[in-house]
Formats: structure tokens, sequence, C-alpha cells
């Protein structure tokens, strides 16, 4: 065999490796749960992104969106499924924001979805001001996600990402693991049946909090908020929760749209018509929403 012929025959065993390689590559067939095109202020990028399951969202992405105090210290991160409000100031986030559908709840129960003893918290670093891990360490408090695991099994990234101190704030046991966990709970089950769900979650942030950190400037909210709405059936609920052991049950925190704006001075909903806010602002009928028990 002359050399000419072997170049030739090295060189397209090149082109064809290199050709099954981009078959090969399913980055660019993934559709994220938002569209990409949105103007964002930050998209993080710390995390490679996996090939996940194939999801696009049913509904207007600008639900999520949440007008904060002209006031309050704010970064705003575009994750792959969630958004997060972020407070340096603080260390903790302002607000997060996401959806669940009744397709990512499916996936995310079903037998392959993703574990979370195989996801560790991890610090951001393209964000401000964001704790690393090891700063609640002996603090007494637990690393508290605000979107829960629970709801991002569906997607390797989505898992990996609600994992970001970024979504985490230093929570008593007795509050993460009782009644807020079973709010929590009640949120997964009823995306099975609303089709879609917007869901807020975040600490009532006030001058006077407790710190906690190697530096002592890690803020310990004393109350946290949580509000649903479903645009399929046009009704929302909130609950505000302090953050220690609850003595009741979970319905019994249960309160307005309204109630948890006065405390915060957030406006969420906005992109809504005012006539239609003001109406699924104002109520808070435990009874609207179908009967959860957990179990004790």
């Amino acid at each position: 065999m002359n050399k000419k012929r072997i170049i030739y025959l090295i060189g397209a065993v090149i082109v064809l490796l290199l050709g099954y390689k981009g078959l090969g590559d399913k980055n660019g067939f993934y559709k994220s749960a938002y569209n990409d095109e949105l103007p964002t202020e930050q998209q993080s990028s710390q995390q490679p992104q996996d090939e996940g399951k194939e999801y696009k969202s049913t509904g207007d992405a600008s639900l999520l969106d949440v007008k904060l105090p002209e006031r309050l210290d704010n970064q705003t991160v575009r994750y792959k499924a969630i958004t997060v409000y972020y407070n340096k100031h603080y260390r903790v986030p302002n607000c997060v924001a996401y959806e669940l559908t009744s397709t990512m709840t499916s996936m995310a129960d079903s037998r392959d979805a993703e574990n979370r003893a195989d996801y560790k918290f991890e610090k951001d670093h393209n964000v401000r001001g964001c704790p690393d891990w090891w700063e609640y360490k002996e603090s007494g408090y637990t690393r508290g996600h605000m979107a829960p695991a629970m709801d991002m099994r569906w997607d390797k990234t989505a898992m990996a990402e609600c994992f970001y101190m970024t979504n985490i704030c230093p929570q008593l046991d007795e509050m993460n693991d009782g009644e807020w966990r079973h709010v929590e709970e009640a949120v997964h089950k009823w995306s099975r049946t609303a089709k879609r769900l917007v869901i807020f979650t975040g600490p009532i942030l006030t001058n006077d909090m407790k710190r906690i950190g190697k530096h002592q400037d890690i803020a310990v909210p004393e109350s946290f908020f949580k509000v649903i709405y479903s645009p399929e059936q046009n009704r929302a609920i909130a609950f505000v929760m302090e953050n220690k052991g609850m003595p009741n049950s979970w319905t019994n925190y249960a309160t307005t749209i309204d109630k948890v704006e006065a405390l915060t001075g957030y406006d969420f909903l906005a992109s809504l018509d005012d006539k239609v806010e003001n109406v699924i602002e104002s109520k808070q009928n435990i009874k609207d929403w179908p009967k959860y028990y957990p179990s004790r």
C-alpha cells in the first residue's frame, strides 16, 4: 500500500469519527423548561448542561417575575428550572420562583428520577455573596431548600442547581422537616391534577435578623412564605410559617397573597390583568384545593 493511500484512509477514518461524535451530542436537542431567548439578568453556567429529559414549558414564563422594592438588594439569576432573586447583603434569596407541571411531577415520581443522595450542596461562584455549604456547619440550622429537591427530580441539571446555596436559607429542623415539609408535599401532590402551578418561596426579611456563618453575615429569617398559583383553575393560596416547630396542622397557616405582599413588599403575578390579580390574591380557601393528609 503506497504512502498516499495510507494518508487518504487515515483522513477518512478521522472524518467518520468526527461525524459520529456530532450525532451523539445530545446537548443540541435538549429543550429547556424556559425559552432561552427570554431576556435574563444572568444565566448561570456553572453546571454543564446534560441531555436531561425532553420538556417544554406549558405557559407564560413572565408569571415567574416578581417586582421587588427598589431599596432591596437583588441579583436575579435564571437557572434551568428556577429563578432566584438573590440578596448578597443578607446572603440568602429574597425569593425563588419556579413552575411545576403534571408532566414534571410524573417524571419526578418515576422510578428513573434523580436520587437526592447523588447531589451535594454547592456554592454558585457566579453569584455575589453566595455562601459555601460549610458556612452552615454547627450553626444549629439546616440548609433549607426554597425550591424543594422533590420537585426537581425530573432532570439532572434542575436537581443540581436546586442544591446551589443561592436556593438555600437557614431553617430550624423542626420547621424544615415539620409542617413546612407538609406544605411542600401538598404542593407536589396538587401539581399532579392542576396541570401547571407557579410557585414562589422565600424568607420574610427584617432588619433585626440573627446571623450565622464564619463571619456572622448569613441572615436567619424568622419566618417564610410560599405562594401557589394555578393558572388552569385560576386560583391561588399562600402560607406563612415561623422558623420554628409549628404546633398546628399545615392547613392552619394558609393565608392570602395579599398578606404575603404586605409582609414582604413584593408584587407577585404582576403580569396578570389587575382585576383578575386582585380577586385571586385576596382568597385563601384551603377547601378549594385537593385534600392532602401527610404521614406523621
